[in-house]
């Protein structure tokens, strides 16, 4: 099997999986999403979720961020693990949204990145559930997965991006990635992977070789 054919059946038998794809980030509006996924780094979605409300009832927009008192926000996403870190990040991308995107995310990974603490995982993300465009979130499920179908024989997350934008279908390639997710939650762990319930495993290389 090809593995762009592969890749349409993994795409279809998650779509089945998983009906709704969907992040798990809570946020209202793109400046939120982007300080969320930006928190999530070595840091759980849940414990982002439990952060973000009080963050952004004090900052809820890049303006208001770019004025922070670096403390303050130190103090308020602690829990976050590199707190100290994330806060000038989350300062400076309210800073750098405010003088060189005229106070609004922008829309292409290229410009993401410019910002403090944004790469491209964070910034394909953004384009694909903010703005509608093709993107490939390379989580650590999605590399895990890529790797365990043979669809990629690398982790270097640049790599298996490019990679796979080769093997996916444009328009789904975004939603597919957040079922990854969840796949790698429930069926396909870094820990034990869960074969004998994978809607994936006639079609997984390891089980074909037996």
């Amino acid at each position: 099997m090809r593995k762009k054919e592969l890749a349409a059946l993994a795409v279809e038998r998650l779509e089945k999986l998983y009906p709704d794809a969907i992040c798990s980030l809570q946020y209202s509006d793109p400046f939120q999403l982007l300080v969320a996924t930006r928190l999530s780094a070595q840091c759980t979605d849940a414990r982002v979720n439990m952060v973000t409300p009080a963050l952004f009832a004090e900052f809820p927009t890049a303006q208001s961020m770019a004025k922070a008192p670096l403390e303050r926000v130190e103090e308020l996403i602690k829990t976050c693990g590199l707190y100290k870190t994330k806060a000038k990040d989350l300062i400076g991308i309210g800073k750098g949204i405010c003088e060189n995107y005229a106070g609004k995310v922008p829309d292409t990974i290229e410009q993401l990145i410019t910002l403090p603490g944004v790469g491209r995982k964070t910034a394909n993300l953004v384009c694909g559930d903010i703005y509608g465009k093709s993107a490939v979130v390379t989580d650590t499920h999605f590399i895990r997965l890529c790797n365990r179908l043979g669809l990629v024989s690398t982790t270097d997350p640049l790599k298996v991006e490019m990679q796979m934008r080769k093997l996916l279908d444009p328009q789904k390639s975004n939603d597919f990635c957040h079922r990854t997710v969840l796949f790698g939650r429930d069926i396909c762990t870094a820990r034990k992977p869960f074969c004998e319930k994978c809607p994936l495993e006639d079609i997984c290389p390891k089980n074909i070789k037996k």
